[in-house]
C-alpha cells in the first residue's frame, strides 16, 4: 500500500480553516476548475453551503481547509467528512491552476490524511467528475482505486462522477 510522505510547505502558502466570508473566493476558485472543463458550469444554486462554509462545515462536523497565499488570495481547498463506518469522505478539492503541481494539493490531501489517522478511519473515499482526468492521476498516485460504477448528479452540468477509495492500515 503506497503511503503519503510528509510534505513540506508549499513556500508563501498558508492552510487555514475556511471562514464564513471566504464562501465568495471558495466559489471563485470552483467556477475557474470547472471553466477548463467544457460543459462544467458553476452555480451558486449547486452550492448553497458556501454563502456560509464555515457554518456548514460545523453544522456536519466536516473539516473545511483552505490554503491562501500572503496575499491572502485563495490558492487551493479541501474538505473531509468523517462518516459512519470510520469511513472519510474527501470532498471540494480544488488547487489554483497556476499551483498546479507545486505541492499544494499533497499538502491539503495530508490534512485529510492526518484527520482520518485522527478518527481512526479505515479508508478516504470520494467522487470526482469524470472529466477531471488529471484529478484521477493524483488520486491513483497516492493509492486510490477507482470503484466499480459510476453516479449521475442530474445537475447543470449533467455530471457523472466516478467513486474511488483508499484503504488505510
Amino acid at each position: 500500500m503506497t503511503k503519503i510522505a510528509a510534505q513540506p510547505a508549499v513556500p508563501s502558502l498558508a492552510l487555514r480553516a475556511v471562514r464564513d466570508e471566504d464562501g465568495v473566493a471558495v466559489a471563485g476558485l470552483i467556477a475557474a476548475c470547472f471553466a477548463e472543463y467544457d460543459g462544467c458550469l458553476f452555480s451558486w444554486d449547486e452550492f448553497p453551503e458556501l454563502k456560509a462554509p464555515a457554518a456548514w462545515a460545523t453544522t456536519r462536523g466536516t473539516r473545511f481547509w483552505i490554503a491562501t497565499g500572503l496575499d491572502g488570495e485563495l490558492a487551493g481547498c479541501i474538505c473531509a467528512t468523517p462518516e459512519a463506518g470510520s469511513m472519510v469522505e474527501l470532498h471540494k478539492f480544488y488547487v489554483a491552476s497556476h499551483l498546479r503541481g507545486s505541492g499544494l494539493a499533497d499538502m491539503l490531501l495530508g490534512s485529510v490524511f492526518d484527520l482520518a489517522r485522527e478518527t481512526a478511519a479505515s479508508a478516504i473515499f470520494l467522487w470526482t467528475d469524470t472529466r477531471f482526468t488529471r484529478a484521477h492521476g493524483f488520486y491513483e498516485k497516492h493509492g486510490f482505486v477507482r470503484q466499480a460504477g459510476s453516479r449521475l448528479l442530474h445537475d447543470l452540468s449533467d455530471t457523472t462522477e466516478f467513486h474511488y477509495r483508499r484503504e488505510l492500515p
